[in-house]
C-alpha cells in the first residue's frame, strides 16, 4: 500500500504545471467534453504507465542495489530540478468544433501519450517502481496520481487555471522528489 501511497502523491505533485496537464486543459477548453476526454487521458495513463512501471520494476531485478541506490538518488534529484522548471503554456482559447465522442477519445489518448513520453511522471513512476519492485501498486499509484492531477484541469476547464499557482505548487513537488532522494540516499533501498 505505501508504494501505491507514494507513487500516487509523487506523480500528481509532479504532474502540477506539466505540459500534460496543460494539455488536457486545452483540450476541454477546446472541446467541451470532458468525459471522452478523460476517457483517451485514462486509456493513454494505463498504457504509458503499465509500460514505465513494468520496466522500472524490472531494471531493479538486473541492478545491482547498490548501483540502483545511486541511480534513484539521481533520478529523484534531477526530476525535483525538472519540476522547477515551468512549462510553455501554447495558450490558444479558439473553438473548435464539436467531435464525435469516439474521436474525441481518440484524440485525447493519442496527443496525451505523445506527450507523457520521457515526461516527469513517467520517470517518476520507473522510479518508483524500481525503489518498490511493484509493478501492480506503482501502476495503480501513477494512474492514480496521474488522473487527481488531470481530471480537475479537464473538468474544471478555464476556471482550474486561474486558481492552481503553479509556482508553488512546483516548489512543494519539486522539495518532495528531493526528500525522496535524500531518503534513498540515507534509508537505501529497504
Amino acid at each position: 500500500m505505501e508504494a501505491l501511497l507514494n507513487t500516487a502523491a509523487v506523480v500528481a505533485l509532479g504532474e502540477m504545471g506539466d505540459k500534460t496537464q496543460v494539455l488536457a486543459l486545452l483540450l476541454a477548453v477546446r472541446y467541451h467534453r470532458p468525459l471522452p476526454i478523460l476517457g483517451g487521458i485514462f486509456l493513454a495513463t494505463l498504457l504509458s504507465m503499465g509500460i514505465t512501471a513494468f520496466l522500472g520494476s524490472s531494471l531493479s531485478a538486473l541492478i545491482p542495489a547498490e548501483i540502483l541506490r545511486w541511480l534513484l538518488v539521481a533520478l529523484f534529484f534531477a526530476v525535483a530540478i525538472w519540476t522547477l522548471i515551468p512549462e510553455k503554456d501554447d495558450d490558444d482559447d479558439d473553438d473548435v468544433p464539436l467531435k464525435s465522442s469516439s474521436n474525441l477519445v481518440l484524440i485525447a489518448f493519442v496527443t496525451f501519450l505523445l506527450a507523457e513520453l520521457g515526461d516527469k511522471s513517467q520517470l517518476a513512476t520507473l522510479v518508483m517502481a524500481a525503489k518498490y519492485q511493484s509493478f501492480n501498486l506503482v501502476m495503480i499509484g501513477s494512474t492514480l496520481g496521474e488522473m487527481l492531477a488531470i481530471a480537475p484541469a479537464v473538468l474544471l476547464g478555464k476556471t482550474t487555471a486561474q486558481f492552481i499557482p503553479l509556482k508553488w505548487i512546483r516548489i512543494a513537488a519539486a522539495s518532495l522528489f528531493a526528500a525522496l532522494g535524500v531518503w534513498v540516499l540515507i534509508m537505501g533501498l529497504d
